[in-house]
């Protein structure tokens, strides 16, 4: 589980809380295997974070976590993340380069687009630096080209668009739009709130947006 808090204060109380409600259900939880974090609002942080416990043990403070997934850091940066992804995407495509070396081209293009599409998380990114979002785009490429058998420099959009598969932007603009229109029928007021703010990392990613609506409605459309 994860606790987030506005100050170590409140921080505090949300684990008191939780303490109680253990003890009270007879559980237990592992103050070895928990930690904190405490994130950065632009240059601003604290210079000196009192004590954190749970069940009277202090709790170890980060720099990043990975959770469900995904690679959370204190500065609120992706690089992180994507490079966790551009690793297993290398993995996977040399699994795929591997096994499948002499299937058809109609099953090697089956088996790209479901191992290395996914791109998990992808739709988060919001703060990342080019030099590593092109460093994942050059190894989907070079994972098509490998798992085909095609010459290294050869024309990326022209051996997608002969397959009929989507290349690496594509597929970041459909998970990104798919995102957006989940959270705009999401029916929790939380996530309503944070979608309506036009100043939110969910909207701004999006740099093609005039309205949320008009984008949601040519997504469905497709």
């Amino acid at each position: 589980m994860v606790l987030l808090s506005p100050s170590i204060g409140a921080l505090r109380r949300l684990l008191r809380n939780c303490e109680s409600y253990a003890d009270t259900h007879g559980l237990k939880y592992n103050a070895s295997k928990s930690e904190f974090m405490v994130f950065r609002a632009g240059s601003k942080s604290y210079q000196s974070v009192p004590p954190v416990t749970l069940n009277g043990t202090p709790l170890n403070r980060v720099k990043e976590v990975k959770y469900l997934g995904h690679w959370v850091t204190e500065d609120l940066c992706d690089n992180r993340d994507i490079e966790r992804e551009r690793r297993a995407l290398a993995v996977r495509c040399n699994m795929l380069a591997r096994r499948f070396a002499r299937c058809s081209g109609d099953v090697k293009v089956a088996l790209f687009k479901a191992y290395c599409q996914s791109l998990y998380t992808c739709s988060l990114w919001v703060n990342y630096t080019q030099r590593t979002l092109n460093a994942l785009r050059v190894q989907y490429n070079d994972a098509y080209r490998r798992l085909f058998g095609l010459p290294r420099h050869c024309s990326a959009s022209a051996m997608f668009a002969a397959s009929g598969t989507d290349g690496f932007h594509a597929i970041m603009r459909r998970r990104c739009a798919s995102l957006l229109a989940r959270l705009c029928g999401s029916p929790n007021a939380i996530v309503d709130a944070l979608v309506g703010w036009w100043y939110s990392p969910i909207v701004t990613i999006q740099p093609m947006v005039c309205n949320v609506s008009s984008y949601v409605n040519i997504y469905l459309d497709i």
